[in-house]
């Protein structure tokens, strides 16, 4: 079978959740037999940043044939020159007044959305047709409607979602126009079929979406017994631990910033530590040292080894606001660790039982009594660590993929 895998953005460079997931899937197919190429639409150099078996084809479909208009953009100068000051106004005054033209000549933000769009969706209808592949497999609804936006295809279409489902369609995390929200749901008919992380997002569903649907979870690493993290016994320092992007309205370390500085004093041989890079460093930075804990807490930047540094620590602290099913919780959990996460948070309420493999708090002052809780307690930490690891060991690879072989195998049959 031939199977092509789209991420029309972010998968270059990209080391987030749906880029690892893009990863297993491909490698996964590869190493049972498919022929297998992921494709990407990106204005970008770049490469993966997780290790991809040498036959997967990488396609970035991009060209400056496809013709997109783009808005000038608009800058605030920040500095104290007065003659910059003047020189950036006029310039945000010129470029405003270019935008509002171009959105006059091309019917509003709609249809410059559109047009774009529109000229995009050809060059991906031109690139399938070329290519001829059994199946297609989307890692985003974004990426459905890129590829069948005004298009129609023979070959069936299964989205991957990697999160719950109306995070992709609906502005429930950030402002989606009415429009685009309108295009994305109608993409929904465009499905063969869908994959869902958990059986409680089927109700998060668009009633647009008509195809199959199977509950298919991300693949957790399995570590024997021997391997997880050991809480017996005394340490030098401690390591409560978050491996995330450093982007806070949705990962919210300030709450586990906040919640370790209400303990801390107490607890002078443990440290906080991040793992992850994002466009929120300095705010957390500058948050860090004005609670004077830059001893305590570091910001350390990307890891291309989450697990060890994992493994080297006592504690996984977790307070999303949202989540799919989240990767380094389940890598945390599969490695022996107590976790800490929020009862609201989508994903994490679905892998953490509460008072079982760690706690599950109502709010950031309930964080901070659970995180002591945790510290004060060596042999709660382990018997909660191996009830995690015990959980994660549904989750191997090799059983994710027979569950999306087995789909695409409805799909295309």
């Amino acid at each position: 079978m031939k199977i092509l895998l789209i991420q029309h953005l972010n998968f270059l460079n990209g080391s987030g959740g749906t880029e690892k997931i893009c990863t297993f899937l491909a490698n996964g197919f590869y190493n049972v037999g498919h022929e297998v190429e992921i494709a990407t639409c990106q204005n970008i150099d770049g490469k993966p940043v997780f290790p991809l078996n040498t036959g997967v084809k990488i396609t970035n479909i991009f060209s400056d044939k496809i013709h997109q208009t783009e808005l000038k953009p608009l800058f605030n100068y920040k500095g104290y020159s007065p003659i910059k000051w003047i020189k950036y106004k006029i310039k945000k005054k010129i470029a405003k007044k270019a935008n509002k033209e171009i959105l006059k000549r091309m019917g509003g933000a709609e249809g410059l959305f559109k047009d774009n769009l529109r000229n995009r969706a050809q060059a991906w209808k031109s690139y399938i047709e070329l290519q001829q592949p059994d199946i297609i497999i989307t890692m985003s609804v974004s990426s459905v409607l890129e590829i069948t936006f005004e298009n129609k295809y023979r070959i069936p279409i299964v989205n991957s979602v990697n999160g719950r489902p109306d995070y992709d369609y609906s502005d429930i995390l950030g402002y989606r126009s009415p429009f685009e929200m309108d295009l994305l749901r109608n993409a929904y008919k465009s499905l063969a079929g869908i994959q869902i992380l958990f059986e409680s997002y089927r109700d998060f569903l668009p009633q647009t979406f008509q195809g199959k649907m199977s509950v298919i979870p991300n693949p957790v690493p399995q570590f024997g017994n021997d391997e997880i993290v050991e809480h017996k016994g005394s340490k030098h320092k401690y390591k409560i631990i978050n491996v995330a992007s450093l982007a806070n309205h949705c990962k919210q370390q300030l709450l586990a910033i906040e919640a370790f500085a209400a303990v801390s004093k107490k607890y002078p041989e443990w440290e906080l530590h991040f793992w992850g890079e994002g466009d929120d460093f300095n705010f957390l930075n500058d948050r860090i040292k004005t609670l004077d804990l830059d001893d305590k807490i570091f910001l350390n930047g990307f890891t291309d080894d989450p697990v060890s540094k994992l493994k080297d620590s006592d504690i996984f602290i977790f307070p999303s606001k949202y989540e799919g099913f989240p990767l380094a919780l389940t890598e945390a959990m599969s490695s022996g660790l107590p976790v800490l996460g929020l009862s609201n948070c989508s994903g994490v309420n679905e892998l953490i039982d509460h008072s079982l493999n760690g706690f599950l708090a109502i709010d950031n002052d309930e964080l901070a009594v659970y995180l002591e809780r945790l510290i004060q307690n060596s042999e709660l930490r382990s018997i909660m660590g191996k009830n995690g690891h015990t959980k994660m060991k549904k989750f191997t690879p090799e059983s994710v993929i027979a569950c999306w072989a087995f789909f695409l195998g409805q799909m295309t049959n």
